[in-house]
């Protein structure tokens, strides 16, 4: 194997950017493509070379090639001013009711837009909006105080603007959930967690309808920009910077004095009774894997999911903790849980 096809398969697994599709056989599959076969007439050569080939064909058998994703129905509508406030829309190809919907976050470093397979939901007659968010280093730019709220206010939007057009797209306005993976799904369960958010008296008609949703699902991620709660659940963890305007170490000296910020935009701080059900999954468990880098690790631990499990009992909050050989009751996964809670009757 050569060590360009070495790197790139190490850096597509480590990337959480991937397609949650994307397996390590499948990488497998790819790499092995990547490699020189060309036979030589040297006879050992040729062995290894057949050998190869054959391997590559067993690979391709085993594994066909992925079926192509499926094209947002409504690509990049705007749901704002700002050039990052984008949405790609994927609705049911053969729905007759009002479908209900998924909204899935993307990046808060970087504008981004990812949405998890949307065949899964669209079989389920579930509708999926990637959202893309003005992000962390726009709040920064603008001197917002904190530059998480750009992320966390679009996020509301986000809802509002579906909901508000939810007719246009035969969607449900009743059975919206929000989600998202790694840094994604902060603005997720800000949403959850943050209350209503609707202002009837603004001039905006987006701002005036309701921001609340049936339920929120957090992939690998990370449901705090608390430094101090976030380094008692995941010791040693540092994460977030410039959410709060400064560094992590900065954050985490001057935590007395960011109280304030961190109580109105950090989902841990804003739990509270009237939170949806919410539904952590993770793909490593309690002990680091060796393969997986420890920094990595401590960003994706299945502990910050388990912290947050225990704020939640405490506020009565419905909240599932997934991970390897920890199951949860009535859901396989998360994908499940979404599914079966926008599909239910609303209560």
């Amino acid at each position: 194997m050569s060590s360009q096809a070495l790197d790139a398969t190490q850096a597509a697994m480590n990337t959480d950017d991937a397609p949650d599709n994307l397996t390590s056989e499948g990488q497998l599959s790819m790499t092995l493509h990547t490699m020189n076969t060309r036979p030589c007439f040297c006879p050992k050569s040729f062995c290894f070379a057949l050998v190869m080939s054959c391997a590559v064909i067993t690979a391709g058998a085993a594994h066909p090639a992925a079926a192509p994703k499926p094209v947002p129905t409504y690509a990049d509508v705007s749901y704002g001013p700002h050039t990052n406030q984008l949405l790609d829309i994927y609705l049911p190809s053969k729905s007759t009711e009002f479908c209900p919907v998924l909204l899935w976050f993307g990046g808060i470093w970087k504008p981004a837009k990812h949405a998890p397979d949307p065949g899964r939901f669209l079989s389920a007659g579930c509708a999926v909006v990637a959202v893309e968010t003005r992000t962390l280093t726009d709040g920064m730019t603008e001197k917002a105080n904190p530059p998480v709220s750009f992320v966390m206010n679009d996020a509301c939007r986000a809802v509002q603007f579906i909901r508000l057009n939810a007719a246009k797209w035969n969607l449900n306005p009743e059975r919206i959930a929000v989600g998202g993976s790694s840094q994604g799904a902060l603005p997720a369960l800000y949403v959850a967690c943050a209350g209503e958010r609707a202002d009837p008296k603004s001039s905006d008609p987006v701002e005036r309808v309701s921001t609340k949703v049936v339920c929120a699902g957090a992939h690998r991620s990370q449901p705090s920009i608390d430094p101090k709660r976030m380094q008692e659940w995941v010791p040693g963890v540092q994460w977030g910077a410039p959410a709060l305007g400064c560094s992590f170490e900065e954050s985490l000296k001057r935590r007395e004095e960011l109280l304030p910020l961190i109580s109105r935009w950090s989902p841990d701080a804003l739990l509270n009774k009237n939170a949806p059900p919410i539904y952590f999954e993770n793909n490593w468990g309690l002990t680091r894997p060796e393969t997986v880098r420890e920094t990595d690790y401590k960003v994706h631990s299945p502990a910050w999911g388990l912290g947050f499990q225990k704020l939640a009992q405490q506020a009565g909050v419905t909240c599932y903790v997934k991970y390897p050989d920890h199951p949860t009751e009535k859901y396989k996964d998360i994908w499940d849980f979404f599914v079966q809670q926008l599909k239910s009757a609303a209560p």
